[in-house]
């Protein structure tokens, strides 16, 4: 237990609104009191908390690290970056060569706009998507993050995006004007999505290309097909799975082509970074409204980015998450089976998370791994991002830690001890205040 990262946690509290800057952070969602809350120094897969202890982290920073942590060889642009001056009145080189390369990756791409998070370039999209086809109204699938155009859907139906964000989220601060702006859709359903085009004119249609089920019965291709009826601009929120399936987006995969595609994330293996690239005719209505920032001129993005783009290439990354994945799917599943413990799996290799199938248990239970994992040394929460840095000999010391695990969780289910077995407060689930 790392005492002075709960210590520090406590304090930020009182300091910063919600604790954390990023949700998906914050200690609360995993082991309330005894999360380590903050690092020291991290490399590869490893993490130093504030005590000195070492984990594995299987999170790879929310997916940011698509190479691991303080990869050397981005660094080393970064840092190159940095001593010959990271920004000045004048513009970076390297913004037109990482547009080279991504539309090189993307044929069906010709212009590409930077920002310099997910959040910001699904809010750039959004935009240029309205400015192209001068419709307000938007159709989504998956989850885009904080802006206004996606919480919106919020103030319609307050349940509307339980299953793309977190339940319970409320739209406080989104002007109610926005109100019936923003329609969701699941993903394979695509009669929702028809419903919904005959109910509203909708301009824009966007969506995770993959997240956690496989495209079925071509879904992808009627979305697209869709779009092209109603002269909709779509979009594919690649900030999450891009660059884990394929070299680029998951699109390249599935060969379904959207009109614009945003990436973040992995692209720059966790410096902060965001693309979106698109199709010339509609790239070109960014220059009928205002789309401007100076911190999306600063070098360091654009450097990381065609360093770990050339990394990812070189090292055929999607190929070993692939790998690891598959292997540790299969072997999680043979050890759900030997102890006896009832699980399902799902997601794709490089990125999957587990359930355990107990109905009323499943909380505790969600909790008692996370406990179990992280006194054996593991960031994890019942799911894995893998990167590049995960290797086979990690892939196996996690195996052993959820062999021992599965059997502490199943023995304490047949014993019903489960919420005895925990050391602290049971973990929220979804949105909640923290003062």
């Amino acid at each position: 237990m790392s005492n002075k990262g709960i210590k520090l946690y406590n304090q930020a509290k009182k300091l910063i609104p919600g604790g954390t800057q990023l949700l998906s952070k914050r200690p609360e969602l995993y082991l309330p009191d005894r999360w380590p809350a903050y690092y020291q120094k991290s490399k590869g897969v490893e993490v130093w908390d504030l005590d000195g202890n070492k984990y594995i982290d299987c999170l790879a920073s929310i997916g940011s690290s698509i190479l691991g942590f303080a990869d050397p060889d981005v660094n080393q642009a970064v840092i190159q970056a940095v001593k010959d001056g990271n920004t000045t009145t004048l513009n970076s080189p390297q913004e037109v060569e990482l547009a080279k390369v991504l539309t090189k990756l993307h044929p069906w791409s010709a212009m590409v706009r930077y920002a310099r998070s997910g959040g910001e370039g699904m809010a750039v999209a959004i935009r240029i998507a309205r400015a192209y086809s001068g419709c307000d109204k938007i159709a989504f699938c998956g989850y885009h993050g904080w802006s206004d155009w996606y919480l919106a859907s919020n103030l319609a139906y307050k349940k509307n995006l339980d299953g793309h964000l977190l339940p319970g989220l409320k739209p406080t601060g989104v002007p109610r004007g926005l109100r019936n702006t923003a329609f969701p859709f699941e993903y394979n359903k695509i009669n929702q999505l028809e419903k919904i085009i005959t109910k509203h004119k909708i301009g824009v249609i966007v969506m995770e290309p993959i997240r956690f089920q496989e495209p079925q019965d071509d879904f992808l291709k009627k979305v697209r097909a869709i779009a092209d009826k109603i002269k909709a601009v779509l979009i594919f929120d690649e900030i999450t799975i891009g660059w884990r399936l394929a070299l680029g987006g998951a699109h390249l995969k599935y060969k379904v082509n959207p009109d614009i595609a945003v990436f973040a994330k992995g692209i720059s293996n966790g410096y902060p970074m965001a693309a979106i690239i698109g199709r010339r005719k509609v790239m070109q209505a960014a220059q009928t409204t205002f789309i401007s920032s100076s911190s999306w001129t600063e070098r360091v993005g654009f450097v990381a980015s065609l360093a770990a783009i050339k990394k990812m290439k070189t090292k055929k990354v999607p190929a070993h998450l692939n790998k690891i994945g598959k292997y540790l799917i299969k072997e999680l599943k043979k050890i759900s089976v030997q102890t006896g413990l009832d699980i399902d799996i799902q997601g794709l290799p490089p990125l999957f998370i587990f359930s355990f199938n107990y109905s009323k248990l499943n909380h505790a239970l969600n909790n008692l791994y996370t406990q179990e994992m992280l006194k054996r040394g593991f960031i994890t929460s019942r799911g894995v991002d893998l990167c590049y840095a995960f290797k086979m000999s990690h892939a196996k010391k996690y195996l052993k830690a959820n062999q021992e695990v599965f059997e502490i969780i199943k023995k304490a289910v047949e014993e019903k001890k489960v919420k005895k077995l925990l050391t602290g407060p049971l973990s929220h689930q979804g949105f909640r205040r923290l003062t």
